[in-house]
């Protein structure tokens, strides 16, 4: 059975929708087990049924808007998110999911998970959907503002592995996110990195990629440091945003709008849920010793169930295994 953590009170709407994701993922994913933990006088009004779930009581919740989550963690083991993370490391569990506050996951997972031994750097990386309905991994999204290019080169094994794996794609393409598709486009850091993708056997290097095609890339994975994959994902959640305003304002402009909204309802929903970042699941951080999921903080009890169904995929696929064994390969290769 995959052992599945669950940060029951991270998040917006915690624990309710966590609970609530967490059953049905059990009665829809018949070899897991999941662990709660939080504050069980919270948590047991919810459960009905105790087959394959238990409670760990924990004692405080880390903060959403915590401005030091690397201290935060330290002083607070107790924390819901802590324990599901210390539960990891020694082994009592095969995957975390949290919804709680970001820059703390990422630095309790390094402290309390571990990172890779050949590992340099972690990063997070959101899987995002296409225009032909298709789905891309951008990374890194905020791990890292400042990386190395040999370090890219280590995040777009993890992400290449991760698309076949997880994403079924049999070949999948990496993308270097330019201001220009010219080679020698960029700052130092990209055309390091272009040089050193080019030149690598482990990885389908397509070449730079404009942001301009990001809602339909020419690749699977599209990769730059944290500051610039955290801008580019963010300009798509507020495009989806403003985008969803603006054709409802303009729909609803006379009788015939609203009536057009009324016909068009469905494929308004269909629209607004193909942008949804929960119908995914959740970014897993790369580079760790097991494996973690952030789901989103607003996260409903369907997003939360994606985000566990993402994690027990990952676990059963030994998406970690597979890419320990290249770079360690790579490193005996260089020594």
């Amino acid at each position: 059975m995959i052992k599945i953590a669950i940060d029951a009170m991270g998040g917006d709407f915690a624990p309710r929708e966590q609970i609530d994701g967490a059953l049905k993922a059990l009665a829809e994913i018949s070899d897991i087990e999941i662990t709660l933990y939080g504050d069980p006088e919270k948590i047991k009004p919810y459960i009905k049924d105790e087959k394959r779930i238990r409670i760990v009581a924990s004692d405080g919740v880390i903060d959403m808007g915590e401005k030091d989550p690397i201290k935060a963690i330290r002083s607070n083991r107790k924390s819901s998110m802590a324990m599901a993370l210390s539960s990891v490391r020694k082994e009592e569990n095969d995957a975390v999911v949290s919804s709680g506050a970001t820059q703390a996951l990422i630095a309790g997972a390094h402290i309390l998970v571990g990172r890779m031994k050949t590992m340099k750097r972690t990063a997070i990386a959101p899987v995002l959907p296409t225009a032909s309905k298709k789905h891309f991994i951008l990374l890194d999204s905020g791990g890292n503002l400042e990386i190395k290019p040999e370090y890219m080169v280590q995040q777009a094994y993890f992400a290449s592995i991760y698309a076949k794996e997880i994403l079924g794609v049999e070949k999948p393409k990496v993308g270097l996110i330019n201001i220009g598709t010219e080679e020698g486009k960029g700052r130092q850091l990209d055309t390091d990195a272009y040089t050193l993708f080019q030149e690598n056997k482990h990885i389908d290097f397509v070449g730079n990629v404009e942001p301009k095609e990001i809602l339909d890339p020419p690749c699977d994975v599209m990769i730059s440091d944290g500051f610039t994959a955290n801008i580019v994902m963010k300009t798509i959640e507020g495009t989806a945003k403003g985008m969803s305003s603006i054709m409802k304002e303009e729909l609803m402009r006379g009788i015939l709008g609203k009536l057009g909204v009324i016909l068009l309802l469905k494929n308004l929903k269909c629209f607004k849920k193909r942008l949804a970042p929960e119908e995914i699941g959740g970014a897993m951080i790369y580079g760790l010793k097991g494996v973690v999921i952030k789901a989103q903080g607003s996260s409903q009890a369907d997003g939360f169930y994606n985000a566990i169904k993402q994690a027990a995929h990952v676990v059963r696929q030994d998406v970690i295994g597979k890419v320990s064994a290249i770079i360690e390969s790579e490193a005996n290769q260089d020594g």
